[in-house]
């Protein structure tokens, strides 16, 4: 399937590892222009190196989301560098669970506040594109009571009823807004491998909650942020994708 990317121009935060890197990798294989942000100028250098060879154009800052003017200041600059926006897609997560204060201002300023802060800068772009769509990263932790129950539950769960409102609001304007909620997912490097060798017990209970066996991979998650993203899925709209290899069993409604 053509999902109708190629020449648009898209924004990934948190896209140099895992799900984000997977998402900037499958947008700028399927032709669409990217920018990028980590927090490791490193990091960001190395991908943006490696979206190139896709042949279009990309672009990246080093910067932490939580910094609400740098954050503008990229997502306007990306805006300039690839001549507008279609596609927004907010990724990046504090994976704050602990029941402290700082961890549930954490949570709030990274997952919740970037996305928002992200979203509220490229508006004005989305609105002049006909390919406009944004896609905010959940988790299952945020429609199930989980090991993650707390603030990063919590945080999450707000950001699909976020997604979904503004999925409404913009409707009339031609501006998709929709939302991934991904399982567990392992990566080299990933919250997985961490709990893997520090934490071995909980990791083999996650693990056996699966009944695929198995956690899911970046590029599992990618996909459907891509399909979401594209003008291939051009009505839909207001959705919570969960993709979890049946992790979940409660029914979403």
């Amino acid at each position: 399937m053509d999902l109708g990317l190629k020449g648009l121009r898209t924004i990934v935060s948190g896209s140099t590892k895992g799900i984000g890197r997977a998402i900037a990798e499958t947008l700028a294989a399927e032709g669409a222009h990217v920018a990028i942000c980590a927090r490791q100028a490193t990091e960001v250098d190395e991908t943006v190196t490696a979206l190139r060879r896709h042949g279009v154009t990309a672009v990246g800052r080093a910067l932490d989301v939580r910094d609400a003017a740098a954050l503008q200041a990229w997502v306007t600059a990306s805006a300039q560098e690839l001549g507008g926006l279609d596609i927004v897609i907010a990724n990046v997560s504090a994976l704050a669970i602990s029941n402290d204060e700082e961890s549930w201002y954490k949570e709030f300023e990274v997952d919740m506040m970037h996305t928002v802060r992200m979203v509220n800068a490229a508006l004005p772009y989305l609105s002049q594109s006909a390919h406009a769509a944004i896609v905010t990263v959940s988790s299952v932790s945020g429609r199930e009571v989980d090991f993650a129950a707390g603030p990063y539950g919590t945080l999450k769960a707000a950001l699909i009823h976020y997604t979904q409102g503004l999925a409404y609001q913009w409707a009339g304007k031609g501006i998709r807004a929709n939302t991934i909620s991904p399982g567990n997912t392992y990566f080299p490097g990933g919250v997985w491998e961490q709990i893997e060798h520090g934490n071995p017990q909980l990791f083999k209970d996650a693990l056996a909650l699966n009944p695929t066996g198995r956690m899911g991979t970046p590029q599992e998650m990618a996909n459907a942020a891509v399909f979401l993203a594209s003008p291939a899925a051009s009505f839909v709209t207001g959705t919570n994708l969960v993709v979890d290899g049946a992790l979940t069993r409660g029914v979403q409604l």
